[in-house]
């Protein structure tokens, strides 16, 4: 694994692990921020053939 590859997947962990504790704190407006972060990460894995698990969002 790449580089660029290890550290997409690893933002990716990230957004979801903080998406994860923005609905646990009931926090909207960061819900949606996360999405969108999580939905632009997962675009540029799919443009670049980098093969993403599927977490439940």
């Amino acid at each position: 694994m790449d580089a660029f590859t290890a550290g997409l997947l690893q933002r990716i962990k990230a957004t979801e692990s903080d998406l994860s504790r923005a609905r646990d704190e009931g926090d909207d407006f960061l819900v949606e921020v996360e999405l969108s972060e999580l939905d632009d990460l997962r675009r540029l894995a799919a443009e670049h053939g980098v093969q993403v698990g599927t977490a439940s969002v």
